[in-house]
């Protein structure tokens, strides 16, 4: 388990819950470091002072603000440490939303919240509980980093889980990137959705067997390829007309018929998720089972 990044406890009105915060993520990237081509020593970044002119090393490195040219102001990590700020100690909840009222985009990196000592156990399973009855997301301010933030509890698994969170003014509006205007045929649409259908799974993303890195996966065959001196294997071309989309219906219906053949299905499958067409007239001396799709908006010129 990794070591935790923060000790501090949650604000629950008048309710303290001392609390260890660990890291959610872990990152599984592969890192390269840099190396003099010639002959393949390390490259390294050195810190140097610009009075001295030497490499000052990191336990005579501090934090500071520059409010001038020539004046510095030296901030310690006890002057944050000591401010006046209730969240500077503690995860401060604030508020309950609706779940719904967040946007994505403002969550941001994940963390567990650990019980930190036998008295803190009772008041986590108490709040966890009423996070777990309640459809409402609890909203909490906590100061890392040198700055105040926003966050979001809820649980995982019966652990508490605080995900940081973009304050709304730092999030940029899109409306000056939506797209032109466009005609778009209901017959689009339909075969559209009728791709989303074709590729909609219920298995967790956890089980989805597409739900791997590739990239890295190819990074670790081409660096072990290239250690045992054997040559690193190559991109397969891709298919003629690959990325060019001359038809988009055209295009829609071949991903369709590919999506269900990689689920095993043929094109009965594909003729099922079709929407039904209705009919000109109802007989009403026959009755049928089969529910009808709903009637279509009339074609635009």
């Amino acid at each position: 388990m990794p070591r935790p990044v923060w000790s501090g406890a949650i604000s629950f009105g008048l309710v303290t819950i001392p609390i260890k915060v660990t890291a959610a993520t872990e990152n599984h990237s592969i890192r390269f470091h840099q190396y003099h081509l010639e002959d393949m020593a390390r490259v390294r970044t050195r810190k140097i002072c610009e009075i001295e002119d030497r490499e000052v090393y990191q336990d005579e490195i501090g934090k500071g603000y520059e409010i001038a040219k020539d004046q510095v102001i030296a901030i310690t990590d006890d002057d944050l440490y000591d401010m006046p700020l209730p969240t500077a100690k503690a995860i401060e909840i604030v508020a309950f939303v609706p779940y719904e009222s967040i946007d994505p985009i403002q969550i941001g990196e994940g963390y567990y919240l650990e019980v930190d000592g036998q008295v803190a156990t009772k008041p986590y399973v108490l709040l966890r509980q009423a996070l777990e009855r309640n459809a409402k997301a609890a909203i909490a301010k906590f100061a890392w980093h040198g700055r105040e933030r926003l966050g979001l509890l809820r649980v995982i698994e019966g652990v508490i889980a605080l995900h940081a969170m973009k304050w709304p003014d730092e999030i940029r509006s899109p409306q000056e990137l939506t797209p032109k205007q466009v005609d778009i045929t209901d017959k689009e649409i339909d075969e559209a959705i009728l791709l989303i259908d074709s590729m909609t799974r219920d298995e967790p993303i956890a089980d989805a067997v597409w739900a791997t890195d590739r990239y890295t996966d190819a990074l670790s065959d081409l660096i072990e390829a290239k250690a045992h001196g054997k040559k690193p294997p190559k991109a397969t071309p891709d298919e003629p007309g690959a990325g060019k989309v001359v038809d988009l219906m055209s295009a829609l219906e071949q991903s369709v018929q590919k999506a269900k053949e990689s689920r095993g299905g043929g094109d009965a499958d594909v003729h099922e998720l079709q929407p039904k067409k209705r009919t000109a007239k109802k007989t009403p001396a026959k009755k049928t089972t089969a529910k009808k799709a709903p009637a279509k908006k009339p074609r635009s010129a």
